[in-house]
Formats: C-alpha cells, sequence, structure tokens
C-alpha cells in the first residue's frame, strides 16, 4: 500500500459545532495522520496522509457532513506533499 497525502477545505456550518474534533476522532481511528484547522474564511482545512483507502474514507466522511451538528456545503481536495512528516492526527489554532 502506498502513503498519500490529501488536502481538503470544507465549506458550511463547520466551525464552532465541534467539527476539528469529531475529524480528528475519525481520521484517528482509520489510523491518519495531519490536522485540522479553522480558516479565517470559516471553512476548515483538513490534511490527511496515510493508506489511500483510509484517506479516501476520510474524505467521503467529510462529504458526507462530518459530525451531526454541522452543514457541508463543499469539499474541495488536492493531493499534497507536505514539508514535514506528522506523527499524528492534531488540532491546529
Amino acid at each position: 500500500m502506498s502513503k498519500v497525502c490529501t488536502i481538503a477545505w470544507v465549506h458550511g456550518r463547520v466551525q464552532g459545532v465541534g467539527f476539528r474534533y469529531s475529524t480528528q476522532h475519525e481520521a484517528s481511528r482509520l489510523g491518519l495522520t495531519g490536522y485540522a484547522r479553522n480558516m479565517d474564511d470559516g471553512s476548515v482545512e483538513v490534511l490527511a496522509c496515510g493508506e489511500a483507502p483510509q484517506v479516501e474514507k476520510l474524505i467521503a466522511w467529510l462529504k458526507a457532513g462530518g459530525p451531526r451538528s454541522a452543514r457541508v456545503d463543499k469539499v474541495l481536495t488536492e493531493p499534497h506533499q507536505p514539508g514535514r512528516e506528522y506523527q499524528n492526527f492534531g488540532i491546529r489554532y
């Protein structure tokens, strides 16, 4: 299996609803590394690295709406080559 990294921007009602914490929990459950952080435009940026099928599962979870308290309008993704390797899935501020 090959390791991949995907960066995603999640738009909608995704700040102030526990989105980053739920994403961290889901990503950790899938064995992924990376981070979730709030952006100034109200979106959440998610970097997910790991086995391709697991990264795809997280992206599908994001597109399906994430936690129940959130409302996801759109998810934009692109492949990413991070400048460093992440040891876990964290929350950035």
